[in-house]
């Protein structure tokens, strides 16, 4: 795959800035013309730069106004553990992203519920009922300093 060019990182900035952007607006912004502007943004999105545009929605609006993280400790770091927790992971709406990494525990965890009373229920009836879950460690946040969806390009 070929770097991008300053052309293609001034696209993927007013972008990620407005999803919902014309055509003719981006390329006046970007200083193209449209056609030259659409070819881009099509050679973006084939080359997987682009992948895929969303509404971005207010958790309180909608009953998720608490954010957690979770530490969780397997009790076997073995591929049928790590699959079978990863395939339940997937199925849990309440699961916003979860990261294997390296370090004191195996996967951290970013969920969102509605309250602590709907996050005691998920983390009782679901989270520690996930295949090879030994422990987690909760830590809910208190206040989001910088949330960010930008990447810097």
């Amino acid at each position: 795959m070929s770097a991008l060019d300053d052309t293609d990182r001034r696209i993927l900035r007013v972008l990620q800035a407005d999803g919902r952007i014309t055509n003719a607006e981006l390329a006046q912004r970007c200083n193209l013309s449209p056609a030259a502007c659409f070819d881009r943004v099509r050679r973006l999105r084939e080359r997987g730069v682009i992948t895929g545009y969303a509404a971005l929605v207010d958790p309180t609006k909608v009953d998720r106004g608490l954010l957690i993280f979770v530490e969780v400790l397997l009790d076997r770091t073995t591929a049928d553990v790590f699959e079978s927790f990863a395939a339940a992971v997937r199925l849990a709406p309440e699961i916003l992203e979860c990261h294997m990494v390296a370090g004191g525990f195996d996967y951290l965890i970013k969920a969102r519920v509605r309250d602590m009373d709907a996050y005691r229920a998920f983390l009782g009836d679901i989270l520690v009922r996930m295949p090879g879950v030994r422990e987690t460690r909760t830590y809910a946040v208190l206040e989001e300093v910088k949330h960010a969806i930008a990447l810097p390009v």
